[in-house]
């Protein structure tokens, strides 16, 4: 009886819930973040992670199901949507940094929001190494134009690993062993992250100034773009619109859906609003309107210039610029075009990261160092500092295209959870006080929740493997420290259910 009683108690912890009502920072006497950011300036940080994508996705996204690739952008936008409705509620009703971590600490228990948590570092963290790499790859080329070129060792990430046999009894095996001298390191990669970092570091107004400024270059390229290729579109280049079959549109939707993400980053940045119940909402819906209607466009102009079997995988954009007629202001204009959407999407990566792991340790679900606000620069610096490092010896040495895959399922997963959330709390906080109400709540949840699990079981087994390697090593860490200081643990909160949400707001 008390093993069993053990064990109730064990599955009750795992699943408590963080009520809503609960305190607040500015309520803890603690430094606070600044609050700084209007609807703009955080639609700027939503639009800062997605548009960059769109150079990535496009060329796969075409090869994959031809110019049913526009339709691809469709899909995936539409599933967004209804994703971007339940990211909206939760935000006017929690208005704290965390986004998908701390909705669902509110409503499916604490063993969920770590699994989530652990997941963003997926959709946050990691990504940003590779884009780093894409960034020094645009930089290089540009430098090469002027005739400068950098040593080889210095111009790309790839580390010289070979395996030494070895022999305990009747086993055989090798053992890893990495030559860094005949290794290659990506400079130019690991000091912008640097770079990023300490800016990110010195405040968030400022961060938020230089990320829109590069939104801005992003949108002038993108129109540009569309007035260089406008002349140069062929009807005949649409049909056959599916010509690997419906199955194959499918397929790059769960692809593309890697430039839709980002939108849900507006969302760490609640407690740097203004009015985050009214703000946070229209930003989210806002960014992913207005890119979801430009990655649209940009597929239509692309396909319609570009026949599809021929598109170029690395450089889609690029391409269709040069077929258009080979402009060097158009070309330079994509070019700049890219190397801003390369540098905002790294920016607000490395953003988000950072407050998520600034909220899991204020529920002492991480260690409290990763909560330490600056008193001056009010912003986590020195947990964005270690962050910046970590990304930038990534970037600087290793190889990240497979971990792109687990981007995509890790926001994925976060994304069904967030709208199995929102469909939870609409029946055991139906009164609870909403600012902003997705309307078909209910079927909107629905519909995210499958639109995106469908997404994720299109993806390569291989990516589910690693993805379960990933949610492994987090349960381990989880079950070390989170577990045991969470702050359930050291304050238990009676009652502390998602009825709590009756008194918030």
């Amino acid at each position: 009886m008390k093993n069993r009683g053990r064990a109730l108690g064990t599955l009750t912890n795992l699943f408590a819930v963080q009520p809503l009502s609960r305190v607040r920072p500015e309520e803890e006497g603690q430094p606070t973040l600044r609050r700084a950011l209007g609807v703009p300036a955080l639609i700027g940080i939503g639009l800062g992670t997605m548009l960059g994508g769109i150079f990535t996705t496009m060329g796969p996204g075409a090869q994959t199901a031809g110019p049913g690739v526009i339709l691809a952008f469709v899909i995936s936008g539409a599933a967004c949507v209804f994703v971007a409705l339940c990211y909206a509620e939760f935000a006017s009703m929690v208005p704290v940094a965390g986004s998908a971590y701390t909705y669902a600490y509110a409503t499916l228990g604490e063993f969920v929001a770590w699994v989530i948590g652990w997941d963003l570092i997926l959709e946050y963290g990691i990504s940003a190494a590779p884009v780093a790499s894409s960034f020094s790859g645009y930089v290089q080329e540009g430098l090469a134009s002027l005739g400068l070129k950098l040593p080889s060792w210095a111009s790309t990430a790839n580390l010289a690993t070979s395996w030494i046999p070895a022999t305990i009894g009747h086993w055989h095996f090798g053992l890893p062993h990495i030559d860094l001298a005949a290794s290659q390191y990506d400079i130019i990669a690991a000091l912008v992250v640097l770079a990023i970092s300490a800016l990110l570091a010195i405040g968030i107004k400022e961060s938020a100034f230089v990320n829109s400024t590069f939104v801005w270059i992003q949108v002038a390229a993108f129109v540009i773009f569309f007035i260089a290729l406008l002349p140069a579109i062929r009807a005949h280049n649409f049909t056959p619109f599916a010509p690997t079959g419906f199955h194959s549109i499918v397929r790059s939707a769960a692809l593309v859906f890697f430039a839709y993400i980002g939108f849900d980053t507006v969302t760490v940045a609640s407690e740097e609003a203004r009015n985050p119940q009214r703000d946070v909402p229209l930003a989210v819906i806002g960014s992913l309107i207005i890119g979801g209607i430009l990655y649209i466009l940009i597929a239509v102009f692309t396909i319609g210039v570009v026949p599809w079997q021929h598109v170029d995988t690395n450089s889609a954009m690029g391409q269709a610029v040069r077929m258009a007629g080979g402009n060097w202001f158009f070309i330079a204009a994509v070019t700049a075009g890219a190397i801003a959407g390369t540098t905002s999407v790294m920016v607000t990566s490395l953003l988000g990261q950072v407050r998520i792991f600034y909220v899991m340790a204020r529920d002492r679900m991480l260690p409290p160092i990763f909560a330490a606000v600056h008193p001056r620069f009010r912003t986590p610096a020195r947990m964005t500092m270690i962050t910046g490092v970590i990304v930038a010896f990534l970037a600087l040495i290793v190889p990240l295209e497979k971990l792109l895959e687990l981007v995509n399922i890790g926001t994925l997963s976060a994304f069904v959870i967030v709208s199995v959330g929102v469909f939870v709390l609409r029946f055991v906080a139906p009164h609870a006080h909403r600012p902003f109400r997705a309307p078909f709540g209910l079927a909107m949840s629905v519909l995210g929740c499958l639109s995106c699990l469908w997404m994720m079981i299109a993806l390569p087994a291989a990516t589910w493997v690693r993805f379960i390697v990933w949610f492994v090593i987090g349960v381990i860490i989880y079950a070390a420290y989170g577990y045991r200081h969470s702050l359930l643990r050291a304050q238990p909160v009676s009652g502390a259910t998602a009825r709590d949400a009756s008194s918030a707001g």
